[in-house]
């Protein structure tokens, strides 16, 4: 049920096609799991809180380092030697009280990852390395829970939704040696990325919408252009594989 409060609140999503009283409600039972609080989380966390998105988790270990203040902008420079999780949160709390934010300070990891997600209705990808990104995807299959890809690098960035059994995962995209270490990035990359994976968020939970499912958006900044990549699921895929097999029976 919605107070006054919050009709007034969200008045102008609930005048969305599809969207009314009944979206918002279903935004404000939802709980969102975001992996990562660096340049992806700083919009995606930041639009499902004004969204009205009843409870998110958001999972980081690392401490706010003075080079990443060119992109992830829930830190700031008060926020220096920081946890990030801790810095996101008290400026997130700021913008809407109504929301429940849970601050975990822990490294993401095969170990924990299933206790982790554990409860969430949604997984989202705001993380910087692949690896990472494997362990949530096995564990967005392994639970059935939907997940929201994106990453960056430099001016170009991409994205992808998952829905565990019916589309193709992220081991079906991504193959082959996985590179670390640091990477160019400027601002406005992840802003509009991390925009368009809360976007899909919120549709997917509103039930409006055609998702970016089995199909892969790069986003070409210097150039100022959109592409998209149909993604087929992997019969042989090492995460999703066992799914479609299960599917054929």
């Amino acid at each position: 049920m919605l107070s006054n409060n919050e009709l007034e609140r969200y008045d102008r999503q609930i005048m969305i096609g599809g969207f009314g009283r009944e979206g918002q409600e279903k935004l404000k039972r939802a709980k969102v799991f975001i992996a990562g609080t660096g340049g992806l989380c700083a919009p995606i966390a930041t639009y499902l809180v004004a969204a009205g998105v009843g409870t998110i988790r958001l999972v980081d270990y690392d401490t706010v380092e003075l080079s990443n203040l060119n992109r992830q902008v829930l830190h700031w420079e008060k926020d220096l030697k920081r946890k990030k999780v801790y810095s996101a949160t008290e400026k997130l709390e700021q913008l809407n009280q109504g929301v429940a934010i849970e601050a975990v300070a822990e490294k993401i990891t095969e170990a924990n990852i299933s206790q982790l997600v554990a409860g969430f209705d949604l997984i989202v990808d705001a993380m910087d390395n692949l690896p990472t990104r494997y362990l949530l995807n096995k564990a967005a299959l392994e639970k059935n829970i939907p997940f929201f890809h994106g990453a960056i690098y430099g001016f170009e960035g991409r994205a992808m939704t998952v829905i565990p059994g019916e589309t193709a995962c992220l081991r079906c995209v991504y193959r082959g040696v996985t590179t670390k270490g640091k990477f160019p990035v400027i601002g406005v990359t992840p802003a509009i990325i991390g925009c368009i994976q809360a976007t899909e968020v919120i549709k997917y939970i509103v039930g409006i919408g055609k998702l970016l499912t089995n199909r892969l958006l790069v986003y070409d900044g210097l150039n100022m252009e959109f592409r998209e990549f149909k993604v087929k699921r992997d019969q042989n895929c090492q995460d999703c594989g066992h799914l479609a097999a299960m599917e054929e029976k």
